[in-house]
């Protein structure tokens, strides 16, 4: 009896316990792999069509203005299971610089083993799940080792140094090659009626596009480069495997007691002449580097709706957790969004914010070795400022031919066209003070020496 009464205390004086007291909802983290932010049916884009998350969007709560705070797959997961930036994490870029040890050097695998410890020091979200009785699967992207590293029960990754472990490896299959891993999990968690945490990352719409014959007729027409169509269609092939997943939940009577996340790893702009990506998108700090759709979908307990605040990946942990009533370590920087998603009250803050690192990593013990940008976005305002990190292998996605502070009114220029930072003095130097109390440097200085 005493037990039932502090959850009804609880529940009385912080409403939002009142979810955590209720039975631990399944979860499920879809995280799509190189894809615009407009690249959805319901972002507007006039040809590609996604009719499953066209639906989740629809029957849960739509962030359209979501971001990752750096544009580069492995330290965007990163971020996603651990809730910190990428500064924090220590887990800046894909791989060690190849620069100062030949890549299949003795040396050079140590890096690599160093530098995936780095995981070790986290609390990982798998793992405080865990405590909370919730049996985990990862799939897809998974660079940090084996699956059990990060603190999954179960999994697919055998990761490095295993052959082919560098970012995935059997992992990979997924979507590509269906769901049976996937659906076993599921078949396993629901037998022993325990909560589950599914880690679904498809290597999707990620290179090489190669899509079903039968979706790339579709996308393909005179005028449009072969390039396009490729991507286009593997959109709707990544859309096509979350409506498989989505309905074998609901053919396990799962739907309604799961709650489902949908975020990007970082943006893509398709370069029409080739298979990579365009300027100004992957790698980049700029819209379609950084930004993406983030849905919420709990069926009974979040209200449909379509948001314009600004919400960004490193509030996906503790709200995960806060849903899970599940421990939340201190010091993680995101919100936890669950009581706005309850009662659909405004998200109040001051700023969002954004690093990005080079894709090769100069120095494994200093991230600004390798820092290339720093970003702020309040309201419509959007700052960039440019630092003179050491950039090895993707030069060219680096030009770093605008060396000013870059200010963007993202409401009137969704796709920063025209810099305003001369037009707006007190703007940039107020953004640039919060940045650098965000993350204060030690060593790098801006490329105009702003700060």
């Amino acid at each position: 009896m005493k037990i039932v009464n502090e959850v009804l205390l609880v529940a009385l004086l912080f409403p939002t316990a009142a979810v955590s007291a209720a039975p631990a909802p399944n979860i499920v983290l879809i995280i799509s792999d190189d894809q615009g932010w407009t690249d959805y049916g319901f972002m507007g884009h006039p040809d590609i069509r996604t009719p499953h998350i066209d639906k989740l969007s629809e029957e849960g709560v739509l962030f359209t203005r979501g971001y990752v705070p750096t544009a580069l797959c492995r330290p965007s997961l990163m971020t996603l299971v651990t809730g910190h930036y990428a500064h924090r994490h220590g887990v800046t870029g894909n791989d060690p610089s190849p620069k100062y040890a030949d890549r299949d050097s003795p040396l050079y695998r140590q890096r690599r083993a160093v530098l995936i410890a780095k995981i070790d020091r986290f609390d990982t979200l798998p793992e405080l799940l865990a405590e909370r009785g919730y049996l985990s699967h990862q799939s897809g992207k998974w660079w940090e080792g084996n699956f059990k590293r990060g603190g999954f029960t179960h999994g697919m990754t055998r990761g490095f140094p295993q052959p082919a472990g560098r970012h995935g490896d059997d992992g990979l299959r997924i979507g590509r090659e269906g769901l049976a891993h996937v659906q076993r999990f599921v078949d396993m968690a629901v037998a022993k009626d325990k909560p589950f945490f599914l880690w679904y990352a498809p290597f999707l719409p990620h290179t090489p596009h190669t899509p079903p014959k039968r979706l790339l007729s579709k996308y393909q027409k005179e005028g449009r480069p072969t390039p396009i169509a490729r991507y286009y269609a593997m959109c709707e092939w990544f859309d096509e495997t979350c409506g498989a997943l989505l309905d074998y939940l609901e053919k396990k009577g799962v739907r309604d007691k799961t709650l489902i996340v949908y975020v990007t790893d970082n943006g893509w702009i398709q370069d029409p002449k080739r298979g990579g990506y365009a300027a100004r998108s992957k790698q980049t700090p700029y819209e379609g580097g950084v930004r993406t759709p983030i849905v919420f979908s709990w069926p009974k307990v979040l209200k449909p709706a379509r948001r314009d605040e600004i919400v960004s990946s490193v509030d996906l942990v503790p709200t995960i957790l806060a849903a899970a009533g599940a421990r939340t370590p201190k010091g993680l920087p995101g919100l936890d969004l669950l009581p706005n998603l309850t009662d659909g009250t405004r998200i109040t803050r001051s700023a969002i914010f954004g690093e990005g690192f080079a894709h090769d990593i100069a120095d494994i013990d200093n991230p600004e070795a390798s820092l290339l940008y720093r970003w702020c976005i309040e309201g419509p305002w959007k700052l960039i400022l440019t630092y003179d990190g050491e950039v090895n292998r993707y030069r060219s996605t680096h030009p770093r031919t605008e060396k000013r502070p870059q200010l963007f009114n993202l409401i009137k220029d969704p796709h920063e066209k025209t810099n305003v930072a001369g037009d707006y003095p007190a703007q940039v130097l107020r953004l640039a003070e919060k940045i650098a109390a965000w993350y204060p440097l030690k060593e790098r200085k801006t490329l105009t020496s702003f700060e």
